[in-house]
């Protein structure tokens, strides 16, 4: 009996996701790794300082201190190896198809709705406008040459008005003009929306919304970005 893919595939163990990761980051800040080994040396140095202040001074404490800024040390390499690897993955996705579906889909958290597929797409131009629903309302994020988005953007947006009506539509161009927002900025600029719905309400909007959007999976779109191929997983 032939096992099942998800039986026979492996999981990346945590070290090789750590070390992914690392990569991927290093590849956009070269000087990652002598930060990161200035902060363990800046933490065993500040532990041995507290050993050797706290009396009574004895061998075992200062070597405990010791080892005890060593960890610190290790917290902060590992802090500032994830901050980074965020930005590193926002610069590598930056104008590429796609990068606005993957936001949605994965950076927006519960009170969100997205996803990385398109719900207005131009085949030829790879122009799309995606759709988030969450309790600021509906989003449309618009993707491409801003002055070939006025039909998708007019379509979608009539669209959810029409479907749910007193729920309010933002639009946002993905970009870095004027009236646009970067794609590093995009789910902090969502989330910042006041609330203007509850979550029955949301529900409800999301449902509707869904039984009148026409699939588009069958053309030629961009459908998100793969993350394995732009950044290096997190370790769990």
């Amino acid at each position: 009996m032939a096992k099942s893919p998800s039986a026979t595939e492996k999981q990346p163990g945590f070290f090789s996701q750590l070390r992914s990761l690392f990569r991927f980051t290093r590849e956009i800040y070269p000087w990652l790794p002598w930060a990161q080994i200035a902060l363990l040396v800046v933490g065993v140095l500040v532990g041995l300082i507290v050993g050797y202040l706290i009396p009574p001074f004895q061998i075992w404490s200062l070597v405990l201190w010791g080892i005890t800024g060593l960890l610190l040390g290790v917290l902060g390499a590992m802090f500032l190896m994830t901050r980074l690897s965020t930005t590193a993955m926002y610069r590598k996705i930056d104008g590429m198809p796609g990068a606005a579906g993957h936001v949605l889909s994965t950076s927006l958290g519960r009170s969100w709705q997205g996803s990385e597929v398109p719900v207005g797409v131009n085949p030829k131009t790879q122009d799309a406008v995606y759709r988030a629903i969450g309790r600021g309302g509906i989003v449309v994020v618009a993707e491409g040459a801003r002055g070939r988005l006025t039909r998708l953007v007019k379509d979608e947006k009539t669209k959810a008005m029409r479907v749910a009506q007193g729920v309010p539509v933002n639009v946002f161009y993905v970009g870095h003009g004027e009236d646009e927002v970067s794609i590093d900025k995009l789910s902090k600029t969502i989330k910042k929306l006041p609330k203007a719905i509850d979550n029955a309400t949301m529900a409800a909007v999301i449902k509707r919304m869904e039984s009148v959007s026409q699939s588009v999976a069958s053309l030629p779109i961009p459908k998100g970005i793969d993350p394995l191929k732009t950044r290096a997983p997190r370790p769990r």
